[in-house]
């Protein structure tokens, strides 16, 4: 059951603990492995850093957050920058616990020193995705109500014009001219004559420490709520009994922190361990293949599509240095996870997390996995599959995945809470079956399972035959109305080498028949696409997760645009 009491907060602005959801409305917390039993009084970048470096500062000189050009930010070094950023929130700006605070910007080192400021300060830390547009900035600054923005010093002018009410902004990352030539105050100046050292504020372990938003991939985002202990809990189990980071790996990867998979993955995890981390701003996946190659990083997160993307580029000679491989964000699809191990060695980590659980709570590692399958529960974590009527399902029976643990839902003035989560359990909103050994097989999401003549059709299932075929280097499937069987199965194909170079080796119509004949040999034939459309790019959230709904829409012929499928988004 949901704690009966919470913490004498240390928060000033009482605004987030006053719109938690109601308590009866939580989900039921697990502390039940020893790392998650945490004291009543945490704050979370103390832990992370002060801690780690120790009282005799023996692990000052570690190295700790570094960059593509040649940064280098030993954890003594990123203390004393957190430190005196924290100072100029404090005494220069005003910021009182309590405050929230956003971030915006893309993964570099004076992003992570932000973020680290703000909660040594107390304040709450909203990161946001760099792309976000002013309308979409609008919307987050209405429920969160930011009192401070720290913005790189690129990406000002959408937050500036989404006017958000009572907000001030700085930014940070400009040359001196760039400064100079601004009309915003930069918090990286103001910091310089600061001093390095920081009281940190004694928050409570369930205070908040921070607002991270849905990437609204069904409409309006929702802002769920972190207590500090929460932060620590994915590391403390996902990374600490799957994961098994050591202080001299090397972290890199792809999602921007601002998105919980991203921020756990290159900031929370390595600095958990003592470990260093490389902030990497944008990468294709060649680039990215050339940045482990030489940073000899050891453990990589990113995308499945990124993973198949670095093959198909011929890029796995540039892997070598990597132990660990992580994959979220989106299923792992069997063929490339066997493509990758067959080329580098290594078994790929798949993994399910939610924002509103933080990070992973389904996965496995090493001789555990189970190729195709997403995993088992993570320690400290419980899993099941609950029907329609929200009953248990049958080992074997599709159904809505529910979990509990040490983190869970809990949104910011949401009334979509009662959605998420039932009888003390979490559902995530997507579809799997668990087998007689307790691993999990994704479906998909719950609203992606297309009825076809009377047959339930996984929409995973069809997406994963088409792509084991080589002319397919993404996919996703949806339902397509049909006035003869309800809906058909509809698949977008981004072609391998692009829709040019398909024109010029015949045409789409072959490549089309091909898939349809090859879908036919993996699953059974009722199943395969009805429809195919080739396009140049899924479209997707900035979190890179596809926006189905958006297939769904054009397949129904919602979209603005006839005949083709608007592209990503930011």
């Amino acid at each position: 059951m949901p704690e009966t009491e919470l913490s004498p907060s240390a928060h000033v602005d009482t605004f987030c603990r006053d719109n938690l959801p109601p308590r009866e409305l939580w989900p039921d917390f697990l502390f039940d492995v020893p790392e998650v039993r945490y004291p009543d009084r945490l704050n979370v970048a103390t832990v992370l850093l002060d801690d780690v470096i120790g009282p005799d500062g023996a692990g000052a000189d570690r190295p700790c957050v570094l960059a593509p050009d040649g940064t280098r930010w030993t954890y003594g070094e990123l203390r004393e920058r957190a430190n005196q950023l924290a100072h100029v929130l404090v005494e220069q700006l005003g910021l009182v616990p309590g405050n929230r605070v956003l971030l915006r910007g893309p993964n570099n080192p004076w992003l992570v020193a932000a973020w680290f400021a703000v909660l040594k300060a107390g304040g709450v830390v909203v990161p946001t995705m760099p792309m976000l547009r002013p309308k979409e900035l609008a919307t987050i600054g209405e429920i969160g109500r930011f009192d401070i923005a720290l913005c790189d010093h690129r990406f000002t002018e959408d937050l500036l014009a989404a006017q958000i009410p009572n907000l001030r902004t700085l930014t940070y990352g400009g040359t001196a001219e760039e400064v100079a030539a601004s009309d915003l105050q930069d918090i990286t100046v103001l910091a310089a004559d600061q001093p390095t050292t920081f009281q940190d504020v004694d928050t409570a372990a369930d205070d908040i420490s921070m607002l991270a938003f849905t990437s609204g991939t069904t409409g309006r985002p929702k802002a769920t709520m972190h207590f500090h202990r929460d932060i620590l809990a994915n590391a403390d189990t996902f990374s600490h009994y799957v994961l098994r980071p050591q202080p001299d790996d090397v972290f890199i990867g792809t999602p921007p922190i601002a998105f919980t998979f991203g921020l756990g993955g290159l900031v929370v995890f390595p600095l958990r361990v003592g470990a260093s981390t490389l902030m990497v701003e944008r990468a294709t996946p060649d680039q990215l293949a050339d940045l482990i190659e030489e940073h000899g990083a050891t453990i990589c997160f990113t995308a499945p599509t990124a993973y198949k993307a670095m093959l198909a580029g011929g890029r796995a000679s540039a892997l070598t240095s990597l132990r660990r491989a992580v994959s979220a964000g989106e299923h792992l699809p069997r063929p490339t996870w066997e493509e990758f191990h067959e080329q580098t060695g290594l078994k790929l980590i798949d993994g399910i997390g939610s924002t509103e659980m933080l990070h992973i709570f389904i996965s496995a590692a090493d001789d555990d996995i189970r190729p195709g399958s997403t995993g088992v529960p993570v320690p400290g974590y419980q899993a099941k599959i609950v029907d329609k009527a929200g009953q248990d399902a049958p080992d074997g029976t599709p159904g809505r995945l529910a979990v509990k643990g040490p983190t869970g839902c809990r949104y910011l003035a949401d009334e979509r809470q009662t959605v998420y989560v039932h009888d003390g359990w979490n559902l995530t909103g997507d579809t799997f079956v668990r087998d007689a050994d307790g691993y999990f097989w994704y479906q998909a999401r719950s609203d992606d399972m297309i009825v076809s003549s009377g047959y339930n059709i996984s929409a995973n299932e069809v997406e994963e035959a088409l792509a084991s075929h080589a002319g397919v280097m993404e996919v996703a499937v949806v339902a397509a109305p049909s006035e003869e069987r309800g809906h058909v199965v509809k698949a977008y194909v981004v072609p391998t080498g692009g829709r040019e170079r398909l024109a010029a080796e015949g045409g789409e119509a072959a490549l089309r028949k091909e898939l349809q004949d090859h879908a036919k040999t993996q699953i059974a034939p009722y199943k395969y696409p009805r429809e195919i459309e080739f396009i140049d790019a899924l479209p997707r959230t900035s979190t890179g997760k596809v926006q189905r709904f958006r297939l769904r829409q054009e397949a129904a012929g919602e979209a603005g645009a006839a005949g083709s499928v608007p592209g990503p988004q930011p």
